[in-house]
């Protein structure tokens, strides 16, 4: 009788759960469960207002992605929970939130329903950037070792940022904080019972090593002379690795989720750090984009190298025995959206419903008839701030050669190319400190949809670029730890190349660099690079005068 794993996958507006069967890899259920209250970054849920490059999100659509998605994926394939052996959680990060000492988020609290800090700070949260600067700066002038891992810079979207602004902004509800904990293994908790911190997470963004641990007391007391305590009083929980057994689904869970009591629960990771494995990745020299609203830029290294702005690098933290590299775009699919959502006629959508077309397919239809560089434009692709390499959640967009020519393609056009561009200055500064990157592995739903994108990136990059054969990548990537956790004592399995070999999905199509059209990129993508270290120059007030004003 065949067995199966689900892998559930906790994005930005939606949750998924997918049932795989483990010895075919078939996908045999999908549900996805939209958030009720989405991305918060105005309001509150009763009006209260958001500050600038605020990001929240409310836990109990998590709760709701448990309770309706994974009773939906099993009645859907019409299975028996008997022959379901594992489960494996991965979720957007760093995103975080505060669980008082019974681990029961502040928000779900009568007295906080109202405090922006009780609620779930979001990835994207990028409203800490003072305390992240204030971080990096102390961190340099006291030649912590810790920084050299995340390429010199501390990232507003990372955990301890997020804390910090906490304190600083309401120290009261600081206090009431018993454990500051990753959305991950938070629900990983609720399943298990088990307050178990991921490697994955703690080393990509909270500045842990397996060598050296957390930053020491001192530097947090640096930082701020209440925040000396931080990792004792609020990182509670043991840190396990990746690819490891968190515990097994209790009878509160098993009455949430409808799977079996004793059902073997994965230890938590980050949607794209975990992801390798589905796109059939794991040994060096291949690079895993996960695109989506945003990207994730993820390859595997077998020694230590410090690269500039990166995102991090952990060890053991995307697959056991190398070491894994996070770096990443802010916006991407985000962009596109907003784009479509604010800045195109009436006539597209209407052409595009008479052809029967998607906006986003008829714009690229429009789009392609030119060449490369034909539209006299080039973009930015910081409109959510830049990740990597410059670190900096305060940069925003910037589009240049703009005339009364211009049409809506070629600006929608701008920003693909422009995403490809951020794209290649993070591949160009691997390979300038000696991670090779033979081709790339695209995955997610805009590389299965959108063709003309795919190969604009294989012509800008001058690599070859594959793509995921599952639409749902990262939740096949978690069903396939969630496999490894059960072992094969279980009916899953102990190796990760058997499990690798048997479930992961590439498509056989690839896509290859036209020599003309790469020719042509190579000019623009000079002019990228300058507009880049303009506006990306820490000296250059433009930007950051303009944030300041919208504070106003």
């Amino acid at each position: 009788m065949s067995k199966y794993s689900i892998g559930v996958d906790f994005g930005t507006l939606s949750g998924r759960s997918l049932l795989v069967n483990i010895d075919s890899g078939e996908e045999v259920g999908s549900c996805v469960h939209e958030y009720k209250h989405g991305v918060m970054d105005q309001f509150l849920p009763d009006g209260t207002p958001l500050g600038v490059d605020w990001a929240l999100q409310d836990p109990q659509d998590y709760l709701d992605v448990l309770a309706i998605t994974i009773p939906g994926v099993i009645k859907q394939a019409g299975i028996n929970n008997e022959d379901i052996v594992g489960i494996g959680i991965d979720f957007t990060g760093c995103t975080v939130l505060p669980l008082n000492h019974k681990r029961i988020p502040l928000s779900f609290i009568e007295e906080y329903k109202t405090n922006p800090h009780a609620y779930v700070k979001l990835w994207k949260h990028h409203a800490a950037q003072s305390q992240a600067d204030k971080i990096t700066e102390i961190a340099q002038e006291r030649n912590e070792t810790f920084l050299k891992r995340y390429g010199g810079k501390i990232s507003s979207e990372w955990l301890f940022p997020k804390l910090l602004q906490i304190l600083e902004e309401d120290p009261k509800l600081y206090s009431d904080i018993d454990c500051f904990i990753e959305a991950s293994d938070w629900i990983v908790y609720i399943l298990t019972g088990e307050l178990i911190r991921n490697t994955c997470a703690m080393g990509y963004k909270a500045m842990w090593s397996k060598k050296e641990g957390l930053p020491s007391e001192d530097f947090f007391k640096a930082v701020n002379g209440q925040f000396g305590n931080v990792a004792i009083s609020k990182i509670k929980g043991r840190i396990q690795s990746i690819g490891t057994k968190a515990g097994n689904i209790t009878a509160e869970a098993a009455n949430l989720t409808g799977l079996k009591p004793g059902t073997a629960v994965a230890v938590g990771h980050f949607d794209a750090a975990g992801s390798l494995v589905g796109a059939g990745i794991s040994e060096p020299g291949a690079m895993l984009a996960v695109i989506g609203t945003s990207t994730c830029h993820i390859i595997l290294n077998d020694v230590e190298k410090y690269i500039p702005g990166i995102c991090g690098y952990v060890e053991d933290g995307m697959i056991p025995g190398y070491f894994g590299y996070e770096a990443g775009q802010s916006g991407v699919g985000d962009i596109f959206q907003w784009f479509v959502e604010n800045n195109i006629p009436n006539s597209y959508f209407q052409e595009a419903e008479n052809r029967s077309l998607k906006i986003q397919d008829y714009l690229s239809e429009l789009a392609c008839v030119k060449m490369p560089g034909e539209s006299g434009l080039i973009a930015l692709d910081w409109l959510n701030g830049n990740r990597s390499v410059l670190v900096n959640g305060r940069l925003s967009g910037v589009i240049a050669g703009l005339t009364l020519m211009t049409k809506p393609e070629d600006i929608y056009r701008s920003f693909l190319e422009s995403t490809g561009f951020g794209t290649r200055k993070i591949i160009d500064t691997f390979e300038d400190y000696g991670v090779s990157i033979n081709y790339l592995v695209a995955s997610g739903g805009i590389p299965q949809k959108n063709s003309f994108m795919m190969q604009m990136y294989a012509d800008i990059l001058n690599k070859e670029v594959k793509i995921s054969g599952s639409p749902n990548n990262c939740a096949l990537s978690a069903a396939i730890w969630g496999a490894i956790a059960a072992g094969t004592k279980n009916g899953g399995y102990d190796k990760l190349s058997d499990a690798v070999n048997k479930m992961s999905n590439v498509q056989a199509k690839s896509y290859y660099p036209c020599v003309e059209f790469h020719s042509l990129y190579n000019q623009m993508y000079k002019y990228y690079l300058q507009l880049h270290d303009y506006f990306g120059d820490l000296r250059n007030p433009i930007m950051d005068g303009l944030k300041n004003l919208m504070s106003r």
